[in-house]
């Protein structure tokens, strides 16, 4: 575990990473110390600015783990310190900090301190959201994610991978907005399920599956996934169109586009059309093919991330207060490129896993300032009764973790007028 913390926080690995790389060349460890090794990473990672506060000092990454562990419960700090090899009396500043952060006089410093953001992310939450709302947001992100799998419909339904997984000796619930989606016993290995290799379902956030099935893609369309990346959303649409029709997996990446092919098929998906797409006028001259010729396209930006900390709490302290406009500039220019891909009477869907208005909100204005573009109502593709049930307002709908259970998540849909 040291040596993963070490990675991330010393070298700029990323943890998902860094923990896959390790955790290989550790070929005797059970399913469930692997487990607990990833949710001890996920755990320091989550409370380090936290627990530097309270250390008064950037610790080392043994003194990092040593304060976890005090914190967290396992151990108290002077056993510890002994674990570790640690010099007695460094995780003395412990001792009633808990205290010291409720007599922090500034809301925002003390929302900061508690949800173990960095101060320009707590200051940003505060502004856009209210002191509350961005509490609520913080301690949601700070709790581990679920595990939530999207059934594949080319092969199963909800109710039928439920009694699989449950013979496989999975419990499993169903997911409340979502009609593809179950959450599974947080201890089960999903990709070890024989369930799983036979392409029953993916893994994949309800929120997200969400965002696809506002795409409203049907049977025999050309949908288009602009930024598929490894092609979760791809599967998703390809499952609501049956195999019948073109979907077509756009991505800069070609090595994601190749795994986005090694799951379609797994998954028995038929009718996905991977093409990597250069950045600039190169990736625009490629593109002239598809221009006005699809039924839906799905421009899921890249993003800041703000909406997926709890499964990355490393993001955190990987931003900066400059990188959701940055990633907002990116973002509006994706959307006027790939707009040229829809045809009349056709939607446009622009999605992100971030909670920033800057990247939201305010990049959707964009793609309604487009000629020949309009807001196209949500509850036209997602029915009414789970528009609302979901809080959709008009053609926008933002998902919170602390509201919905799912990681954050923005999604605005446009319709491009006949004529």
């Amino acid at each position: 575990m040291l040596e993963v913390l070490g990675l991330v926080r010393e070298q700029g690995w990323l943890a998902d990473r860094a923990l896959e790389v390790v955790l290989r060349r550790q070929k005797r460890l059970y399913s469930s110390e692997r487990r607990a090794a990833a949710e001890g990473v996920y755990g320091v990672l989550r409370s380090q600015g936290r627990l530097e506060w309270m250390l008064g000092r950037r610790p080392g990454i043994a003194e990092l783990y040593g304060a976890f562990l005090a914190v967290s419960g396992p151990l108290p700090s002077a056993q510890a310190e002994r674990r570790l090899g640690l010099d007695r009396g460094l995780l003395s500043p412990l001792a009633g900090a808990e205290a010291r952060i409720q007599a922090i006089s500034d809301p925002v410093k003390r929302l900061g301190v508690e949800g173990s953001l960095p101060a320009w992310l707590a200051e940003r939450l505060v502004a856009e959201m209210g002191i509350d709302e961005a509490r609520a947001f913080s301690a949601a992100v700070n709790l581990r994610a679920p595990l939530t799998v999207r059934a594949n419909l080319l092969k199963t339904t909800r109710d039928d991978l439920a009694r699989r997984l449950f013979e496989e000796g999975v419990e499993s619930t169903p997911t409340r907005l979502s009609p593809w989606g179950l959450v599974l016993d947080g201890h089960a290995n999903a990709f070890g399920l024989d369930a799983f290799k036979d392409g029953l379902f993916e893994v994949q956030d309800e929120g997200s599956q969400l965002i696809a099935l506002a795409s409203g893609a049907r049977p025999g369309m050309r949908v288009v996934d602009a930024c598929a990346g490894a092609g979760g959303k791809s599967l998703a649409l390809a499952a609501e169109m049956r195999n019948k029709g073109v979907l077509v997996a756009l991505d800069v990446d070609g090595e994601r586009l190749a795994e986005a092919r090694r799951r379609a098929r797994r998954a028995g998906v038929d009718n996905l059309r991977v093409r990597p797409i250069p950045e600039g006028p190169e990736g625009d001259a490629v593109l002239q093919d598809e221009a006005g010729k699809a039924d839906v396209v799905l421009v899921d930006a890249p993003c800041s991330g703000l909406g997926t900390l709890r499964r990355k709490p490393d993001a955190r302290w990987r931003l900066g207060p400059a990188d959701p406009e940055r990633f907002a500039a990116k973002q509006r220019e994706l959307l006027a490129r790939f707009s040229l891909l829809v045809k009349p009477g056709g939607r446009l869907l622009y999605a992100t896993c971030s909670v920033s208005r800057s990247e939201d909100e305010e990049v959707a204005r964009t793609a309604a300032e487009l000629p020949g573009f309009s807001p196209l109502p949500l509850e036209r593709t997602l029915g009414a009764a789970l528009a609302a049930q979901a809080g959709a307002a008009g053609h926008e709908l933002r998902l919170w973790p602390h509201r919905h259970g799912t990681d954050g998540f923005f999604v605005a849909a446009f319709e491009r007028r006949k004529g």
